[in-house]
C-alpha cells in the first residue's frame, strides 16, 4: 500500500497513456463531472448522433420503407463485429437481438431441450438478479432441480462448489464471466472444462466483460453466450444485446419464440415454422433499427483502440484505484469487496462501507462523483479505459476521501430509492 500518490503521478499516467486521444471522442457535458459508471451507461460518442440523424431523417424520412433493404441485415453485420473485435468468435456465431434477459431466455430452453433426461440446471447464488430470476421460473415451470451455487459477495463463485455440484443429472449452468457487483471475473475456459466433461452447457453471460475484459469464446470451448451493448461498448440506453450460438449447434438448437426473423424464406411468409439452420434462427422479429445504428459509431472506437489496449489501461486504473483507496479510504471505515490485484476482476470495483448507499448520494449530489451502489453496502465504481483519466480516478477518490471525512454524506436517506 502506498502511503500518499501525489497527482503527478497520475497526470504523468495520463500523458503517457496511448488511448487518451479517444476521451475527446466522446460526449463530456459538464467538465467538472468525474464519471465513474460506465459499467452501467457507457458514454455517448461524438459521431453517435449524426449517425442517428442520419438513419431518422435519410433513411426513414426519405427513404421510407425502401431503406429496409439496407437495414435488415444489420443485426449479423454488427454481430459479426463483435465476434470479431470483442468476443473472440467466428463470423456468423453472434447476431444481436432483443435485449439479453430475453436472449438468455431464449438460449437456455434451447439447452434445456436439447438435454432430456437431465433434470438439474445450476447457477451462481449471487448472479445478476434477472438471470436468476428466468432460470429460478425455468426450472419451476419444467419441474427442474435447481441448485444455488454458494458465492461469496466478495470474492465471488468458488470453482469449488461447481466441481462439487457437477453430475450426470446437470443439464445447464448459467454463470457470469464478471460478477456485477464485485468484478469477479471468472475463469471461462476452467469452467467450460469442467461443465462439459459433466456432460452439460454453460450459459454465459458477459455483459460486465464485453468492451473491457478480452473474451475468447472459441479459444475456451464456450457453446452459448449472451450480453449488452450498452455499458463499455457504449451503443446507447437500452440498445440491443447480442447472443453467441456455437456454429456447430445453431442447427441443433431451437429457441422457444419463432418469429418470422428465423423463418427460412422469411418473405415467402409460409404456413409453417421453418428455421434457418444458421445463427439468425435465434432471431424474433423486426429489430429497433434506431437503436441497432447506434452501435455502429460505438463499435469503431472499440475496434480501433483493441481489447488488448483497452484491458491494459483498464488494469493500470484498477491499480491506482486499490493503492489510493488502501491509503486514503480505509482510515474511514472502507474496505475492499473485490478480488485483488485487478487482473482478478473486470473493468469495476466495489469497496464497503457500512454507509455506502449515502456516501453514493452525497457524492453525485455535492462532490459531483457519479458511481454507483449495489445492496447491501457497496460503493461501485466503473473505469471504462476509453473515457477514464488517471486523473479523474485520483480526483474522485479525493474528493470521496474529503467528503466522509467530513461526515456531511450522514444527512442523506438511508432508504434505497430505485437504483437501475
Amino acid at each position: 500500500m502506498l502511503s500518499g500518490i501525489p497527482r503527478t503521478v497520475a497526470e504523468k499516467l495520463d500523458a503517457a497513456d496511448p488511448l487518451a486521444a479517444f476521451r475527446d471522442r466522446f460526449v463530456s457535458a459538464d467538465p467538472e463531472l468525474i464519471y465513474l459508471d460506465g459499467n452501467s451507461l457507457g458514454r455517448l460518442p461524438t459521431a453517435t448522433p449524426a449517425v442517428l440523424r442520419n438513419v431518422v431523417e435519410d433513411g426513414w424520412g426519405a427513404g421510407l420503407v425502401r431503406s429496409w433493404q439496407g437495414w435488415i441485415d444489420w443485426g449479423a453485420q454488427l454481430g459479426d463485429r463483435i465476434a470479431a473485435h470483442v468476443l473472440g468468435a467466428a463470423p456468423g456465431e453472434v447476431v444481436i437481438s432483443d435485449s439479453t434477459s430475453v436472449n438468455l431466455y431464449k438460449l437456455a430452453v434451447a439447452a434445456l431441450d436439447a438435454a432430456p433426461g437431465r433434470g438439474t440446471v445450476l447457477m451462481d447464488a449471487e448472479d445478476f438478479p434477472t438471470n436468476r430470476y428466468i432460470v429460478q421460473g425455468l426450472a419451476e415451470q419444467r419441474g427442474l432441480r435447481l441448485v444455488r451455487l454458494p458465492s461469496d459477495l466478495d470474492g465471488g463463485l468458488d470453482l469449488d462448489a461447481l466441481r462439487s455440484a457437477l453430475n450426470d443429472d446437470v443439464a445447464l449452468v448459467v454463470l457470469s464471466l464478471v460478477s456485477y457487483r464485485s468484478g469477479a471475473l471468472l475463469d471461462m475456459a476452467q469452467v467450460n472444462d469442467l461443465v462439459h466433461a459433466a456432460g452439460a452447457r454453460v450459459l454465459w453471460d458477459v455483459s460486465h466483460a464485453a468492451g473491457a475484459v478480452p473474451v475468447d469464446l472459441a479459444g475456451t470451448g464456450a457453446e452459448l453466450a449472451v450480453g449488452c451493448t450498452y455499458k463499455y461498448l457504449n451503443g446507447g440506453p437500452g440498445s440491443p444485446a447480442f447472443l453467441y450460438v456455437r456454429r456447430d449447434l445453431q442447427s441443433r438448437l431451437r429457441q422457444p419464440v419463432w418469429g418470422w426473423f428465423g423463418q427460412r424464406e422469411q418473405f415467402e411468409m409460409g404456413p409453417d415454422y421453418d428455421p434457418v439452420p444458421t445463427i439468425e434462427r435465434f432471431l424474433v422479429s423486426t429489430p429497433p433499427l434506431v437503436s441497432l445504428a447506434a452501435i455502429d459509431p460505438a463499435l469503431d472506437l472499440v475496434e480501433e483502440a483493441g481489447l488488448a489496449r483497452i484491458r491494459a489501461k483498464g488494469l493500470r486504473l484498477g491499480r491506482l484505484a486499490d493503492d489510493l483507496a488502501d491509503a486514503w479510504l480505509a482510515p474511514l471505515g472502507f474496505r475492499p469487496a473485490s478480488p485483488r490485484p485487478p487482473e482478478r476482476r473486470g473493468s469495476h470495483l466495489s469497496l464497503y462501507h457500512p454507509d455506502a448507499w449515502r456516501v453514493c448520494q452525497a457524492l453525485a449530489a455535492d462532490a459531483k462523483v457519479v458511481c454507483d451502489y449495489r445492496v447491501p453496502d457497496r460503493l461501485r465504481i466503473g473505469l471504462s479505459p476509453l473515457t477514464t483519466r488517471f486523473t479523474d480516478v485520483w480526483d474522485a477518490l479525493a474528493r470521496t476521501r474529503d467528503l466522509v471525512a467530513d461526515g456531511a454524506y450522514a444527512s442523506r436517506p438511508a432508504g434505497l430509492t430505485r437504483v437501475t
